[in-house]
């Protein structure tokens, strides 16, 4: 019996046990990291999107989301990590926040 848990054991540890993959996972993050999802905003796959269309004091203003999926790690963490307007703020930890980089820069072929 011994002779078989010390067989087995490195395969377990070796193996990955998860049962989720990381691009599973970065898409169910993206769609909902802490109750409203990304792409509200940023689009499917971070490509930025028109929120809304309003008027003020007599000239037509656009409120857009912006792109996210073509911005350098640094400045995706920071946007993040800062209070901006418009801009939820989700408490990420540094795990999450580098899964939904790469879920937003992946490459547009790559389904996800």
């Amino acid at each position: 019996m011994k002779i078989l848990l010390l067989l087995i054991l490195p395969l377990y540890l070796i193996s990955d046990t998860s049962f989720i993959s990381k691009k599973e996972y970065a898409s169910q993050l993206y769609k909902n990291p802490r109750g409203i999802g990304c792409y509200h905003c940023h689009g499917k796959k971070g490509e930025g999107k028109l929120i809304a269309k309003y008027t003020h004091k007599g000239k037509k203003k656009e409120f857009r989301g912006p792109t996210i999926n073509n911005i350098t790690y640094y400045k995706f963490h920071k946007a993040l990590d800062e209070r901006k307007s418009g801009m939820p703020r989700y408490f990420l930890t540094n795990k999450e926040i580098e899964t939904l980089y790469f879920y937003v820069t992946q490459k547009k072929s790559d389904k996800l």
